[in-house]
């Protein structure tokens, strides 16, 4: 089981990934939103925002979110770690429901292409 730090640090990655993207997936993570996720299996969320091309993780909470974040996901923390890794195919996960995605039909669909 992944511990709270490797999770942290696969949303570092996410976000240096993010940042270092081109072309449709730079543009589809240059939204400004509040974003949550949650790790389900250690029960606690990271909070943020997705800003810039960037995730800035602001806090870290026990249990599930308090707030209701603009992007929600939620998922296991190996989950995490492995399509970070990419050893886990994001669309595949959450399509099986392994991965819960959460947001605005608008901002779905810009995420869309990161898939």
């Amino acid at each position: 089981m992944a511990t709270m730090a490797e999770c942290r640090s696969a949303l570092d990655r996410l976000s240096d990934n993010l940042a270092g993207a081109d072309g449709d997936v730079r543009r589809a993570a240059d939204l400004d939103r509040s974003l949550s996720c949650h790790i389900r299996d250690l029960d606690v969320t990271f909070t943020g925002r997705l800003s810039g091309g960037r995730i800035r993780v602001l806090d870290t909470l026990e249990g599930p979110p308090r707030e209701k974040a603009e992007i929600r996901l939620a998922m296991t923390g190996d989950d995490l770690v492995a399509m970070v890794d990419g050893d886990l195919n994001f669309a595949k996960a959450w399509a099986s429901g392994r991965v819960r995605l959460e947001a605005g039909f608008r901002d779905l669909l810009k995420l869309k292409s990161l898939l």
